[in-house]
């Protein structure tokens, strides 16, 4: 009975992986996958807005403006749209989950 080539030898011999031997990821995953990490990103940066402004309006009511007059300068800038990202990304996170659950990949 010949010897049996070692388990690396075998994994050498055989050549590089194919991409076919991993596990395949659909376009849509990969997609769904990137907007979860911009919505996660996203959400952390409306709390921290919204913690700003809570700042903002309780050091107004003691006499100090400047905290508040700096969030309302990075409002439209800044806020705003990270607020309207926020709303798209959700609407287009669902949406892309029901197609997958319909199964139209």
């Amino acid at each position: 009975m010949p010897p049996v080539p070692a388990e690396s030898s075998r994994r050498e011999s055989a050549g590089p992986p194919t991409r076919a031997e991993g596990p395949a990821v659909p376009w849509l995953e990969r997609l769904q996958a990137g907007i979860d990490r911009l919505l996660v990103a996203d959400v952390f940066l409306v709390l921290a807005g919204a913690l700003w402004f809570g700042l903002g309006v309780g050091l107004h009511l003691r006499g100090s403006e400047a905290t508040l007059q700096a969030f309302q300068r990075l409002w439209p800038l800044l806020f705003q749209p990270a607020i309207g990202l926020l709303m798209a990304a959700a609407l287009l996170s669902g949406g892309l989950g029901w197609w997958r659950r319909r199964g139209l990949r």
